[in-house]
């Protein structure tokens, strides 16, 4: 369906959970997060619910986020059912790539058809950094059980942080020589790091005049947030995804739920509607209730306005 200012809203990403098994300092507080109740948690089912509605409205693309997808009870379920539905042509994962290399031909044979792999550095020491205690071999390991059971194409989000991973981004545009796509991502002000020093952040077009010579031209074929480039010597693409400095508003075709059942129709607001109690409704009061909210979907983010209020929730609370 069509929103209000005539974007067409098909893509849903779903927060299969608020928990993790890293603790990646722009993502989540030192402390971990609060384990919330079995009652707050959206259960398998209500995610099905929804999606079967939300594909009567055009959605076709769906992507399960966390926390980390992975370590949510009954992921494979929740795969294998919406993997199943004739609407439903894309269905993907986000995911750090810890669990990977024992799920990924399990994702493959329940209907996932690709996977993202958040990975910011590519040296061990900073990783654990990074992460709190994550092991960089598990990663690594997970991204190569990916590429064997077919979760392709796999892309690999790269967050860029000034002065942590800056000197690394020749490391990453290499790493696309080895059949996986490498995204930079810019720092955005949501949750714990919005606390941060602004030195942190570093505008994507920094990176662009900085390595252009090492791409031969820029690919329309993909649609999305990433603006992509070729590289000149035809291995691999790497693409960069400027929500802050270059947003892509006008195209947004997505919308977001929380694991504990919150819908955002922007990631960059505060405002969230809780639809469990909506989840409860029969299938055409649920469709057109639906239908109101996608319509009202705002027309951009303000970040950049004086009188922004970063949101609250952490990333770990959202998926990205």
């Amino acid at each position: 369906m069509k929103d209000q200012y005539n974007r067409e809203i098909n893509y849903l990403r779903l927060s299969v959970t608020d928990l993790c098994n890293l603790k990646c300092q722009y993502c989540m507080p030192a402390d971990g997060v609060d384990k919330k109740s079995h009652n707050e948690i959206l259960r398998i089912e209500s995610y099905t619910k929804l999606v079967e509605a939300m594909t009567k409205l055009g959605v076709n693309k769906v992507r399960l986020t966390g926390g980390e997808p992975l370590v949510r009870r009954g992921i494979l379920d929740l795969v294998k059912t919406i993997g199943s539905m004739r609407e439903v042509k894309d269905l993907s994962i986000t995911t750090n790539g810890v669990l990977l290399k024992d799920y990924a031909q399990k994702l493959k044979e329940a209907g996932l058809n690709r996977v993202n792999i958040s990975l910011d550095t590519l040296n061990p020491v900073k990783y654990k950094k990074i992460t709190r205690g994550g092991n960089f071999e598990e990663v690594i390991n997970g991204i190569g059980a990916a590429k064997e059971a077919g979760l392709l194409p796999i892309k690999i989000n790269v967050v860029v942080i000034n002065h942590f991973n800056t000197d690394e981004i020749m490391d990453f545009i290499r790493l696309a020589d080895e059949h996986v796509e490498v995204r930079f991502i810019e720092l955005m002000p949501v949750g714990e790091v919005a606390t941060w020093n602004k030195q942190k952040f570093i505008s994507n077009q920094v990176l662009i005049d900085r390595y252009m010579d090492l791409f031969e031209s820029q690919d329309s074929v993909y649609n999305g947030p990433a603006e992509y480039f070729i590289k000149k010597d035809n291995q691999g693409k790497v693409g960069f995804i400027s929500s802050i400095s270059d947003h892509f508003c006008n195209s947004c075709n997505r919308i977001r739920l929380t694991a504990d059942g919150k819908l955002k129709l922007c990631l960059h607001s505060n405002r969230e509607i809780d639809i469990k109690e909506a989840l409860k409704l029969d299938a055409n009061k649920l469709l057109s209730y639906l239908e109101d909210l996608i319509f009202n979907k705002p027309d951009q983010h303000y970040i950049n306005d004086t009188e922004f209020i970063p949101v609250l929730r952490n990333m770990v609370g959202i998926g990205g």
